[in-house]
């Protein structure tokens, strides 16, 4: 038997841009999406502090050091430059494994840099 579970989170990160006429997605600065090993095009679910909100997507590597937390296409309407969301993903994992498995998990500061 297989067991979905959180792979990857990146925690409290703020909206920097929305850009509504694009195809759909976020877009997560290089550095942050590798850090919890998020790959291009992986399925993410968004949780958007402020409003609530909750959607899926994919992901694609903006700019290294960026910071860039950018909400595409019809994402741009689930939530607003400097709203805080979560970032996750998931994995199906054995169940003998699953209660050992780690999750690769940060936490953002206001300028999107880890802190912890």
């Amino acid at each position: 038997m297989q067991i979905e579970m959180m792979k990857s989170k990146i925690g409290h990160a703020t909206v920097t841009e929305a850009e509504l006429l694009y195809e759909g997605s976020i877009t997560v600065d290089k550095d942050l999406a590798e850090a919890v090993d998020i790959l291009e095009n992986e399925k993410v679910e968004v949780l958007n502090i402020n409003n609530g909100n909750r959607f899926t997507t994919y992901v694609i590597k903006g700019e290294a050091g960026s910071g860039k937390i950018c909400l595409n296409g019809p994402a741009a309407r689930q939530g607003l430059v400097g709203d805080r969301v979560m970032i996750l993903s998931y994995a199906l994992i054995e169940k003998e494994k699953a209660e050992s498995f780690k999750p690769k998990i940060i936490h953002l500061d206001n300028d999107n840099k880890i802190k912890s």
